[in-house]
């Protein structure tokens, strides 16, 4: 191969620039995620059909369909459908928020399927309410539980971000081809991208690691 590899040419502004719209995509997703995550959870496990199978269907559709096409469909379906227009960071940010909401729901409800049940019957003694019982005794538990998974999920979002390049969100993937198809220089842009990513990620899966097996020896 005869290519002489020139990374003084990539200007890291644009993607440092590209990073932090990612960053904030990965944030505001995560917040979707994580709170709506539990709500969903709370109703998938309701007895009343008609609140839990919607709630199922929910999943059961941002699970099996790719995140690419939920967010195009988000893009250009929103719009068309319900006469919503929003702007196309918005609409990413709810793509993949409520495609991590999928993910964590059914994290969370394995974790309160795992809470003891006499921790219930403690706040049932002490006249909590069950608003109460699922606020101070329930979520708490449950999430201290899912954490590892709610990492892992999270760090799945910050590199799925990068699809929403396709709808022209300027994140970083956006700026790293704009800024490859500018300097002719694809592999040396894109390979500063992915370690980029890399560097963000590796860091986030090693915590997950410990906590994993932090957890296993607080069990054993």
């Amino acid at each position: 191969m005869n290519y002489s590899f020139d990374f003084q040419s990539i200007s890291f502004a644009p993607l440092w620039e590209g990073l932090m719209v990612t960053l904030e995509l990965t944030a505001a997703a995560n917040i979707i995620g994580i709170v709506g995550g539990f709500l969903l959870a709370l109703l998938i496990m309701s007895p009343i059909a008609v609140i839990r199978l919607p709630a199922m269907l929910f999943v059961e559709f941002f699970r099996c369909t790719p995140a690419i096409v939920q967010i195009v469909w988000f893009f250009y379906c929103v719009p068309m459908l319900f006469n919503v227009f929003l702007g196309s960071m918005t609409m990413g940010i709810l793509a993949l928020g409520f495609n991590l909401m999928a993910f964590n729901a059914e994290a969370y409800r394995a974790s309160i399927q795992a809470v003891f049940r006499e921790q219930i019957d403690a706040g049932i003694a002490l006249g909590l309410n069950p608003f109460q019982r699922i606020l101070y005794i329930v979520l708490p538990t449950a999430f201290r539980a899912s954490i590892p998974v709610l990492l892992t999920n999270g760090i799945g979002i910050f590199q799925q971000s990068a699809l929403v390049a396709i709808v022209a969100v300027q994140d970083l993937m956006y700026q790293g081809k704009t800024l490859a198809t500018e300097t002719y220089r694809p592999i040396e842009t894109f390979t500063v991208v992915a370690l980029i990513y890399f560097a963000v990620s590796f860091p986030v899966t090693q915590i997950v690691g410990y906590l994993e097996r932090r957890r296993q020896l607080l069990m054993s």
